[in-house]
């Protein structure tokens, strides 16, 4: 059974274009499908970073040797959580627990028993009014003055570098989708011209039998769109096990090396309209180019 044949004037099922142009579409969708989706991953990224993150500080009090053990880095813990809670603008403020530190290290150090004997840092977790207007240098110094040996970390200082790195290769990706789609026309026009060429005696004949240039570009132009269609499945029924693939081995890895790599149903629903995409720019493609050969034939 031939997909999407329909009846057609012209022999173009016999030509070389209607077994090589379907596996060329074919690589096509699957990179695009590679592509797209990673501009959704990375879409999704940023706006969980951004939701996470931003509005947020990390308050960190390292151990200072000599001083009492940790007494002293538990009364330096006080005295910076007091100053937090009573600074405008601080919505919530919370200590994170030795179990959680050990936790938070254990991925990367080892056994939590090695962990717990290292002399880690203190952690507070600072929610800051979203309306609220923070000096953060001011505040900082603060905190120096009350707690020697605390330093504040201002997530939108590496968030925003973050997100300019994750928007340029979002935008190379959509670049790349568009490089696709150029090359993908471009073999059709090649794929057009050659059976304009060895079926040129037979569209003459149509013409002197007062065929418009039209029935002879929708004739191209439905073979194309089937040889697209035809080869875009093939390329999304390689694409979507590779996705899938890649998403499980991603989640494989433990330890938050990786961020969670997931495709939103939004994501999806791009990479499955690829095939359709890819049928309707083939025909286009095709009846553009019929048109301006014609225009120059006839």
């Amino acid at each position: 059974m031939k997909l999407f044949a329909s009846r057609s004037d012209l022999p173009l099922d016999r030509d070389a274009s209607s077994r090589y142009l379907p596996w060329l579409v074919a690589l096509m969708v699957f990179l695009a499908a590679v592509a797209v989706a990673s501009m959704f991953v990375l879409h999704g990224l940023i706006e969980r970073w951004d939701r996470d993150v931003v509005g947020t500080l990390t308050v960190q009090v390292a151990p200072i040797v000599g001083e009492g053990g940790a007494i002293g880095t538990r009364e330096r813990l006080d005295a910076v959580t007091r100053l937090l809670r009573d600074t405008p603008g601080v919505a919530a403020v919370r200590a994170l627990e030795q179990s959680e530190l050990v936790a938070l290290v254990e991925p990367w150090l080892g056994s939590s028993d090695m962990v717990a004997d290292l002399p880690l840092p203190r952690l507070i977790d600072v929610r800051l009014d979203p309306n609220a207007d923070i000096d953060l240098a001011q505040l900082s110094k603060r905190l120096a003055t009350v707690a020697p040996g605390v330093s504040l970390d201002d997530h939108r200082t590496w968030l925003s570098r973050l997100v300019n790195l994750s928007r340029t290769i979002e935008w190379l990706a959509a670049g790349i989708v568009a490089l696709i789609g150029s090359v993908t026309a471009l073999t059709v026009v090649y794929a057009v011209r050659t059976g304009m060429a060895v079926h040129d005696e037979v569209i003459q004949v149509l013409h002197l039998t007062g065929a418009h240039e039209d029935y002879v570009a929708r004739q191209f132009a439905d073979h194309a769109f089937a040889l697209g269609m035809r080869g875009g499945f093939i390329g999304i029924s390689l694409a979507v096990p590779t996705l899938v693939m890649v998403s499980w081995m991603a989640r494989q890895i433990e330890g938050g090396f990786l961020p969670a790599l997931s495709l939103s149903l939004t994501g999806w629903m791009a990479v499955t309209l690829l095939p359709a995409a890819a049928g309707l720019l083939a025909m286009v493609t095709a009846r553009i180019t019929v048109h301006r050969a014609i225009a120059r034939m006839w």
